[in-house]
């Protein structure tokens, strides 16, 4: 946790400020009950009024100093707490930002969403109560303990007697619920993760009615974390308790010793009544305490779990500057006829020790080639171009665009030459127009027309009523799959890459607007690398080059007419999607 605390270097003032001023309350309340004891002792003692007037108005003067001291340092805890978490959060979303799939994957979308709200969100509160509290509740008891050992040593000693018990409850209830608080955040996790589930796939849900199935698993992990929740509360709920049992024990004790050292004179009925206050100042400080115990192992727990992720090194990277090759420019590589991709015995896995998407890879594409990516469903061809744009790294072997390995790029130069279009249609809340310049931000109207005329996507955004004004809802619900899947493409069009990926992005589209829109890609893509997966014979039979995947493997590599004759997984693909005439055709 104190690993954090860089986050707290701009709030230098308001981390020193704030226990300062609560310390002065501290020290004004804890004078306050050796005033009543000059007030008891003094004035009521002797029936001097004025006195009991004279030490009253100290005392509001003091009450109201001590007001005013804590107004300043809870205004203090505040900005620090609050900039804290601000800082941890904008720095937790930046390093979240950089990495890379793997990374997301193995932590998972819903533990992340967690960490970056509940778990900064408890670090804030502890910030708060350090500046608030840490301080203030120690000094208190010291302080107290203290002003109770100069009014009785021997009545004193009832207290000292009672910290080691105290010690020994709080190692107890840390040692307790400290991994609890850890296994509870984890659950966390998961009935966040059944809830995205469920908010995101509402529609399958009600199509395949499985509202009560999934009304059984989501209580279900409710039920777990709140089991949970009644272990940690059972244990955290011991301390208070005993806390009060403790200290009460011990005012029983001072009580009755007192009471003899009344009778022997050594201790006044105004200095019993300071004791007593002292007590009662300790105890409720010890309560404090035994919260703050409480929240710190909380924030402990979420400590770790966002150390975690800023622990975690992106595993892809931009090149150091003493490795970093010169880049090649787009007109210098068609120039020296570098072909715009090559993959030598590429082989990758997802897992180091699960079986390999891809396996001994080596294909060349051209500058300027369209060039047709098919294969079954797992067979490899998005995680063949995910590679592309270095989405994940190669387990072995090298790829190569534009002459020079992709790990000697820099993300960004890379990525800019690559327009690169999923195979799940995302849109951002906004208009259809700030979406398109999603692909480039300065872009003219008149470009993003432009490309979304070649995504055939121009003809029912004109027809919207605020054209490519109209806004796009979460996630863009208010439009079609074909809808979507243009406007995606459009946004990458806009860009004018080198390359164009397209991975199976037009599944959505009917068979006239595919062919249209591969017309049209082809006519405006002068130069242009286009890469087409698809699952469709139709849709990559014009392809200049077709590569078939089967299990990880290129089954074949050549055109259509040449994979007909030759390659007999894309006569299987043919047959099952054209007539026998058609898939005998060359």
């Amino acid at each position: 946790m104190f690993r954090l605390a860089v986050f707290l270097k701009p709030y230098k003032k308001e981390s020193i400020l704030g226990p300062f001023f609560k310390l002065v309350e501290a020290i004004l309340e804890l004078l306050l009950p050796t005033i009543v004891a000059l007030i008891v002792n003094h004035g009521i003692g002797n029936n001097d009024i004025d006195y009991v007037w004279r030490m009253g108005g100290l005392m509001v003067v003091m009450s109201l100093l001590g007001f005013g001291s804590s107004l300043i340092c809870q205004y203090y805890a505040a900005r620090a707490s609050q900039g804290f978490g601000t800082t941890l959060r904008n720095t937790l979303f930046s390093h979240i930002s950089t990495l890379s799939y793997a990374e997301i994957d193995r932590l998972g979308t819903p533990s992340l969403i967690n960490r970056i709200t509940n778990d900064v969100n408890q670090m804030q509160i502890a910030v708060a109560m350090l500046i608030r509290l840490v301080i203030r509740a120690p000094f208190i008891c010291i302080g107290a303990i203290i002003m109770a050992m100069l009014l009785d040593f021997r009545l004193s000693l009832v207290l000292l007697a009672a910290t080691p018990i105290f010690g020994i409850i709080l190692f107890f209830i840390i040692a307790k619920s400290a991994p609890l608080y850890r296994l509870y955040q984890n659950k966390l996790d998961r009935i966040a993760q059944v809830l995205s589930e469920n908010l995101t796939g509402v529609r399958v849900i009600r199509a395949f009615a499985k509202r009560q199935a999934e009304k059984e698993r989501f209580r279900a992990a409710s039920d777990d974390i709140t089991a949970t929740a009644i272990r940690v509360g059972r244990v955290s709920a011991l301390l208070s308790p005993v806390t009060t049992l403790v200290v009460n024990g011990a005012i029983i004790a001072i009580l009755w010793v007192g009471g003899f050292h009344i009778n022997e004179g050594i201790l006044s009925t105004g200095e019993i009544i300071a004791f007593i206050n002292y007590v009662t100042q300790i105890l409720l400080a010890l309560i404090v305490v035994s919260n703050l115990i409480i929240l710190f192992t909380k924030a402990a727990s979420s400590a770790a779990r966002i150390n975690e992720v800023l622990d975690t090194v992106p595993s892809i990277a931009d090149p150091e500057p003493a490795k970093r090759q010169q880049q090649v420019s787009p007109a210098v590589a068609e120039e020296q006829k570098y072909p715009a991709i090559v993959f030598d015995h590429v082989s990758f896995g997802y897992s180091t020790t699960g079986e390999p998407a891809l396996s001994d890879i080596s294909v060349e594409i051209a500058r300027g080639e369209t060039v047709g990516i098919i294969g079954g469903t797992g067979s490899g061809k998005s995680t063949f171009v995910n590679l592309i744009p270095r989405f994940y790294d190669v387990t072995s072997g090298r790829i190569w665009v534009d002459g020079i390995d992709v790990r000697d790029y820099r993300l960004q130069e890379l990525r800019g030459r690559i327009g690169i279009v999923p195979q799940k249609a995302l849109l951002f809340t906004g208009t259809i127009a700030d979406n398109i310049r999603w692909g480039d931000e300065q872009a003219t109207d008149e470009e993003v027309r432009r490309a979304a005329v070649i995504a055939q996507a121009d003809e029912f955004i004109s027809k919207m009523p605020e054209g490519y004004n109209t806004q796009i809802s979460r996630g863009g619900l208010n439009l079609s799959g074909g809808q979507k899947q243009r406007l995606t493409i459009a946004r990458a069009v806009v860009a004018d890459p080198d390359i164009l990926i397209l991975d199976d992005s037009s599944s959505a589209l009917d068979f006239a607007t595919d062919a249209a829109l591969r017309r049209s890609i082809r006519e405006s893509s002068q130069g242009m690398t286009v890469l087409l997966v698809s699952q469709r014979v139709s849709t990559v039979q014009q392809a200049d080059k077709i590569i078939v995947f089967e299990d990880g493997r290129i089954a074949g590599i050549g055109t259509d007419a040449e994979l007909k004759r030759d390659c007999s997984v894309y006569q299987e693909i043919c047959r099952s999607q054209l007539s026998n005439e058609e898939a005998m055709q060359p």
